[in-house]
């Protein structure tokens, strides 16, 4: 990857974290299909991809059958006690997106994380990558009032970079994800480590992983969709 400081100047990179930065959706998949288990719920590979990149509550309020009768608080509860289970599959740090984040620091460029993740998780995943210090800032599933495909998060950290959207970058590996930033008015990459190349299409570039990436990558429009 190349990162010229002509380039990096006035721009601004955000980025996912599950599936991006680390590779926790496995470990996420088995504990939301242990839960529909747990409640006699039927459910395939395409339920447990709804979840992927996106707040719980937000599929679940989209599709009241997989959880009928049961409230989020009460699902929230058990969640995390699925979650302290032993034999969950483990979460990696993706190494070459690790390096990506760094290279942009290193020349400059703000970085902040955006994500439908708890708070507590992303700074224990950041910390557990060692790159919790490079990140200007965190916007997380609590802070905003609707979540991915919705542009609000990356408009919120777009704010925390105070670089305007046509400057920044996305980095995404889901769907939602990859449709939250282009409606932010963001440029998108698109990462495959949980999403076929073809389900990532609306990314203005796709890789397997982020030392592919040039900088500056593609640009956004600035034109946000709500």
């Amino acid at each position: 990857m190349a990162v010229s400081a002509a380039g990096a100047a006035g721009r601004g990179a955000l980025f996912d974290l599950d599936g991006t930065l680390v590779n926790s959706e496995p470990r996420s998949m088995e504990v939301w299909a242990r839960l529909l288990q747990a409640h006699g719920r039927p459910y395939d590979r395409e339920v447990l991809h709804r979840f992927m990149g996106r707040r719980g509550p937000d599929v679940i309020a989209e599709d009241p059958s997989l959880f009928p009768g049961v409230s989020w608080d009460v699902l929230l509860v058990e969640l995390q006690r699925i979650g302290s289970a032993p034999d969950l599959p483990p979460v990696e740090v993706l190494p070459e997106s690790v390096k990506f984040v760094q290279a942009l620091h290193g020349r400059g460029v703000p970085v902040a994380l955006v994500t439908s993740a708890g708070r507590e998780w992303a700074q224990t995943a950041l910390a557990m990558a060692g790159i919790a210090e490079l990140f200007s800032g965190l916007v997380t599933a609590a802070d905003v009032a609707e979540g991915k495909p919705h542009p609000q998060g990356y408009l919120a950290g777009a704010r925390i970079l105070e670089v305007p959207p046509e400057r920044i970058t996305v980095f995404e590996d889901t769907p939602a994800g990859v449709e939250a930033g282009r409606r932010a008015g963001m440029g998108v990459v698109g990462i495959t480590t949980t999403h076929a190349r073809e389900t990532l299409s609306g990314a203005d570039l796709v890789v397997d992983r982020l030392t592919e990436v040039g900088w500056p990558p593609p640009a956004g429009t600035g034109r946000a969709k709500a």
